[in-house]
C-alpha cells in the first residue's frame, strides 16, 4: 500500500474514533428534536428558554458541520489522490501531502473535545472569583483575574454575563460572579476552580514590598432544564432578601431594592443577583444558579466519600494553591497540579490558558 493510502487510512479512523467518543450521531438526533422544538408556534412565548434552546441548536448544528467537513474533505483527498497516482502527477501529490499537514492540525483540534469527558462539560459556566487575605492587593487579583477569564472567554466567541459584584474598598473587587455560555464552557473552566496565588511588588505600597495575594475561584455547570427540573427545594429551607444595586447599572441602580439574595438555610448556601433591574428577573436567576450551586454540592460530597475510601482525600483549605503567578523577583505561573509552567506571565494573565486547560484535562482523562 502506498504511504499516501497509509496516511489516508490512519486519519480516516482517528476522525471516526472522534465522532464515536463525541457521539456525533445522537448530536443529529439532538438538533432534530430541537428543530421541532422551535418549529412550536409558542416557542418564542418564554424568550430566555427559546433563545437558549435556539443558541443550543446552532452550536449543535456548528459542531456536527465540522465534523462533516472533514470527513467530507477526507475523502475528496483521497479520490484525488488516487487519480494522481494513476496518472503519475507528482506536483498534486505533493499539494496532497501539505492539505493533509493541515488537515491533521484541524483533526488535532477536534480531538480535543474528546478530553471533555464529564457529563456537564458542554454546559455554560457559572465562575464566582472571592478577594482572599490581603486586603486592597487581593481585591485588585480579583480583578485581575475576572480580567483575564474575560479575555479567554471572548477569544472563544463565547458570551459573558456579569450577574453579581461587590467593588473593594479603594480598588479591585471584593467578590465578583458571572456566566460564561458557550459550549463547552464549563469542561473549560472546571479546571479553574481552586486558590490562586500572586506573588508582585504591590502597586499600592510606598515602600514597593513584595507581597503575595490569594483568590478564591469556584466554578459550576448552569444546569440544563431536565436536571435543573429535577432539583426541589422547599419554600421554608430559603431566605429571600432584597436589597439596593451597587456599580454600573443606569438610573435605578442604588434606588430600588432590585438585587436579591437568596439562602439556602439547610447548607447555608448564598447566591446574590443584581445585573437584572427587575427583582423578580433576578429572583428567578438567583433560584436557578443556587439549584447549579446545590447540584454541585452533592456531586463533591459523593466525590469526597469516594475519596475517603480511597485513602486520599485531603481537606480543601485556603492554602491549597492550585496555581501560581510570580511577576517578581523572575515571572513564572506554574500549575501545582499538573506541573505546566510558563515565563510568559503576561500572556497567561491576557487570557492565554489553553495550555493549562489542556494540560489539565490530559491529567483528568489520564494522560
Amino acid at each position: 500500500m502506498a504511504q499516501w493510502e497509509k496516511t489516508i487510512e490512519h486519519l480516516a479512523q482517528r476522525l471516526e474514533d472522534v465522532g464515536r467518543i463525541l457521539r456525533i450521531d445522537a448530536l443529529r438526533q439532538e438538533v432534530k428534536g430541537l428543530d421541532l422544538d422551535m418549529e412550536q408556534p409558542e416557542f418564542w412565548n418564554h424568550q430566555e428558554r427559546a433563545r437558549d434552546i435556539s443558541q443550543k441548536a446552532a452550536a449543535l448544528k456548528e459542531e456536527i458541520d465540522g465534523f462533516d467537513a472533514l470527513k467530507d474533505e477526507l475523502r475528496e483527498t483521497g479520490e484525488v489522490a488516487q487519480m494522481a497516482a494513476e496518472e503519475g502527477d507528482t506536483t498534486v501529490m505533493e499539494e496532497m501531502e501539505a492539505s493533509l499537514l493541515h488537515f491533521e492540525d484541524r483533526l488535532n483540534a477536534l480531538e480535543f473535545k474528546t478530553l471533555f469527558s464529564g457529563k456537564h462539560d458542554a454546559l455554560n459556566a457559572i465562575v464566582s472569583i472571592h478577594a482572599g487575605a490581603g486586603g486592597t492587593d487581593a481585591q485588585d487579583w480579583a480583578e485581575i483575574l475576572m480580567r483575564m477569564y474575560m479575555r479567554f472567554a471572548e477569544a472563544q466567541n463565547w458570551k459573558v454575563e456579569v450577574l453579581d459584584q461587590a467593588l473593594g474598598d479603594s480598588a479591585g473587587l471584593k467578590r465578583m460572579t458571572f456566566a460564561v455560555r458557550g459550549r463547552y464552557a464549563f469542561g473549560h473552566f472546571k479546571g479553574e476552580a481552586g486558590v490562586h496565588r500572586l506573588v508582585r511588588i504591590s502597586p499600592f505600597d510606598a515602600e514597593k514590598m513584595r507581597h503575595t495575594s490569594f483568590a478564591l475561584v469556584e466554578v459550576i455547570p448552569e444546569l440544563d432544564d431536565l436536571t435543573e427540573k429535577a432539583i426541589v427545594f422547599h419554600d421554608k429551607d430559603l431566605r429571600i432578601d432584597t436589597y439596593a444595586s451597587s456599580g454600573a447599572g443606569g438610573q435605578s441602580v442604588n434606588t430600588t431594592n432590585s438585587a436579591v439574595r437568596v439562602t439556602h438555610i439547610p447548607t447555608n448556601t448564598v447566591v446574590a443577583i443584581q445585573n437584572e433591574r427587575s427583582q423578580q428577573q433576578n429572583k428567578e436567576t438567583a433560584l436557578r444558579i443556587l439549584k447549579s450551586r446545590l447540584f454541585q454540592l452533592l456531586l463533591e460530597e459523593q466525590k469526597e466519600r469516594l475519596d475517603e475510601l480511597k485513602g486520599g482525600h485531603k481537606a480543601p483549605e485556603w492554602g491549597n494553591q492550585i496555581r501560581s503567578y510570580v511577576l517578581h523577583p523572575y515571572k513564572m505561573v506554574k500549575d501545582h497540579r499538573t506541573g505546566e509552567e510558563t515565563v510568559e506571565a503576561e500572556r497567561v494573565l491576557d487570557g492565554q490558558l489553553m495550555p493549562f486547560i489542556e494540560a489539565y484535562l490530559k491529567q483528568a482523562a489520564g494522560g
